[in-house]
């Protein structure tokens, strides 16, 4: 059996108000501080019983310079996590192995954005580096364009249809309309709006696209055993999974065709499954990180709850809508609708599932899945329960 299963929890959660890229007037700093506190808060705990900080490689906002301002003095574990948005659910994973090793306590994992994440004029050599210097020449320079390619590559193999990536956008917008503090709150959307929207990058349309966003969010993890004794009931972490399958790198430009139209998340959905002891017909609902439509039903696919193919068909039927679908996704919007903090919202919205406290809570949730990087590797997942 995985030794942390069930051994950590996630005890408090914040989030900042979620604002239009570069609309907040705020730095990094202020919004991680802010989601910080209002994670404590929630939590019971103090700031300076914090003991240690986890967050992605990408984040601008160093875990000693917040130490220093929230007054903390004694930090025994600090962490980060190659990348964006596929570290979501490996700061949980590291923050449970540091707790369940005795390095620390009471770990706070956060991200905060602030002012837009892609650069109009990104040297061809950053953040990427060789890989993206094969693309630049034929002017694909930024993740829409990379993601678009496995998008086609998926309706090609599989008639998969952009109506069918649209589902999916609508799904998520109209979760949005039941959270006030999605950016698309009271913006609800229809199939045919998706449909007349302005082609991005074919056949991505804006309504395809993940909305950038100024936020921040975080979390408090400590042991389950001390979890019992806080504020509200924990959410536990039933297991986790990071990494990567064959020949799979950041944004999997030199993917093996065979994987072109996947996700490439299969590897990290077996082990998790296997690590939590359950299978895909046990979640109850998910939070499927999504830069665009199409990774993010290729996920679900990935992660079993369709065949490989048939993910465009299982979005259209109704599966993944509140509350009759069998699989409810993204119930707070997620990042189409809700905000792109990198996933992390998606996290918080797992957490609220678990305590009944969602906007478009699932009746009798006991497990939520919540993945992370689909098509970023190396990627990771996580599944709670209550």
């Amino acid at each position: 059996m995985w030794t942390l299963r069930s051994q950590a929890a996630i005890v408090g959660i914040g989030n900042t108000t979620f604002y239009k890229a570069g609309q907040s007037g705020r730095s990094a700093l202020d919004l991680a501080l802010d989601a910080i506190l209002r994670a404590c808060e929630d939590a019971g705990l103090t700031p300076t019983e914090i003991d240690g900080f986890v967050t992605y490689g990408t984040e601008s906002t160093h875990p000693y310079t917040l130490a220093q301002t929230l007054g903390i003095n004694d930090i025994q574990f600090m962490d980060r996590y190659v990348g964006g948005g596929e570290s979501l659910a490996a700061t949980i994973h590291h923050a449970a192995m540091a707790i369940y090793a005795g390095v620390a306590q009471t770990i706070v994992s956060y991200r905060s954005l602030s002012g837009r994440l892609v650069r109009a004029n990104r040297d061809i050599t950053d953040n990427g580096g060789s890989r993206r210097s094969f693309l630049a020449p034929f002017g694909a320079f930024v993740p829409v364009h990379y993601f678009a390619m496995q998008a086609r590559r998926h309706m090609i193999d599989y008639g998969t249809t952009s109506r069918q990536f649209g589902s999916y956008a609508v799904v998520l917008n109209d979760n949005a309309q039941r959270n006030p503090n999605a950016i698309h709150h009271g913006r609800p959307i229809t199939i045919e709006d998706h449909q007349a929207s302005p082609m991005i990058s074919s056949p991505y349309r804006l309504y395809d696209c993940t909305q950038e966003a100024d936020g921040a969010c975080a979390v408090i993890v400590t042991s389950a055993q001390r979890g019992r004794d806080l504020r509200h009931d924990p959410a536990y972490l039933l297991g986790a999974a990071e990494g990567n399958g064959p020949a799979d790198q950041l944004y999997t430009q030199f993917r093996h065709q065979g994987r072109f139209n996947t996700a490439g998340m299969e590897e990290v959905a077996d082990t998790l499954y296997a690590r939590a002891g359950i299978g895909p017909g046990d979640i109850d609902v998910a939070q499927v990180f999504e830069t665009f439509t199409g990774q993010g039903l290729m996920a679900l696919e990935d992660f079993g709850f369709c065949k490989r193919g048939e993910g465009g068909p299982f979005v259209e039927s109704g599966a993944i809508s509140w509350p009759r679908g069998s699989l409810p996704i993204n119930t707070a919007g997620g990042g189409l609708a809700e905000a792109y903090i990198h996933g992390f919202n998606n996290l918080v919205e797992g957490v609220r599932q678990m305590r009944g406290s969602s906007t478009s809570q699932v009746d009798g949730a006991q497990t939520c899945l919540i993945t992370s990087g689909p098509s970023a590797m190396p990627s990771s997942a996580l599944i709670l329960h209550r």
